[in-house]
């Protein structure tokens, strides 16, 4: 689609919006939050016990009614994540669901389709027949093999066989960088300033959404129920208030996930070169829509610049 079209394409939906003639769909902005690597290792303000906590707490204060959190049973063995199974019970408990993130939290493109499906398997031996489960499976790191496409078909294959689905995200704000960021700084005794910290959690998360909802506009002619990936992080902890409000602020609504799987584009399977990263991305690869001028997606590289000018006021040791 030419840049003209894509701009005769929104005035036309404008115009028939505005008559009362097009689908509410086309205007709303709806979002369910999903968060992975749960049990996640410590961060740098909070116990793991106390982070869950705070995001339980968070969410039902928000009134969100439901978020889904990928699990990692492999993690529950690990040294201080004994806490794990617990907080997964108890994420459950608040209403929220659980999915599948495999067992051992690998790359599909640095190992074989069968050793793959088997990690899969071994995490859905954990995961089913629990309250709260769902058929879902989030691949880790969000790749699906990469440029090897028989791979790739072999697991959508194994997928589909399992009666899974592809737990996929159509927004990403990169907050594990951050979080990154924030361990770093707390390793190496640098004061951060939180009121930076909290905007740029904020504004980092939001131009993911905004970036990837206009990349789909482009891409569908529509906004979908986006799926934000997240993860069970400190930053989220402290500020999923903050980023909810702002969500709202600008007119995003709060849906539950089984709602936002039930897009239309939950069956979609996007044949491009590459196959790692969101939805949004991979469909427009697919079409060849362009990356949109506007708005910005703050990438991990302008993160750490603005973390280390602004909430540290001070170079990290990354080596």
């Amino acid at each position: 689609m030419t840049s003209l079209s894509r701009l005769l394409a929104r005035f036309a939906a404008f115009v028939l919006l505005a008559a009362g003639l097009a689908s509410p769909a086309l205007a709303e902005k709806r979002v369910a939050l999903t968060f992975d690597d749960i049990p996640r290792q410590q961060g740098a303000f909070f116990t793991p016990q106390e982070r869950s906590e705070k995001i339980i707490a968070a969410l039902k204060d928000a009134g969100v009614e439901q978020a889904a959190f990928f699990i990692n049973p492999g993690a529950l063995a690990e040294p201080g994540k004994d806490y794990g199974e617990a907080h997964v019970d108890a994420y459950v408990a608040a209403g929220h669901v659980i999915a599948n993130h495999s067992y051992s939290h690998g790359h599909l493109s640095r190992t074989t389709a069968e050793a793959y499906l088997a990690d899969i398997d071994r995490a859905e031996a954990w995961l089913a027949g629990r309250a709260g489960y769902r058929p879902w499976f989030r691949f880790p790191y969000l790749d699906e093999g990469a440029d090897d496409k028989a791979k790739r078909d072999a697991v959508r294959a194994g997928l589909k066989e399992r009666g899974l689905s592809n737990g996929y995200v159509t927004a990403d704000g990169s907050d594990w960088h951050l979080e990154q960021l924030t361990v770093l700084a707390k390793r190496q005794g640098l004061p951060m300033d939180e009121k930076q910290l909290r905007r740029l959690y904020v504004a980092s998360q939001m131009s993911g959404l905004a970036y990837h909802d206009q990349l789909a506009r482009d891409t569908l002619g529509r906004s979908p129920a986006h799926v934000m990936l997240m993860h069970e992080t400190d930053l989220a902890a402290l500020y999923l208030p903050d980023l909810i409000a702002e969500m709202r602020k600008q007119g995003w609504t709060i849906i539950p996930v089984d709602e936002a799987y039930r897009d239309p584009i939950s069956t979609a399977q996007p044949d491009v070169p590459y196959a790692w990263g969101t939805l949004t991305g991979s469909m427009a690869w697919e079409k060849d829509v362009p990356p949109p001028l506007s708005p910005d997606w703050m990438s991990t590289g302008m993160m750490t610049y603005l973390f280390e000018t602004r909430v540290t006021k001070a170079k990290l040791d990354t080596e």
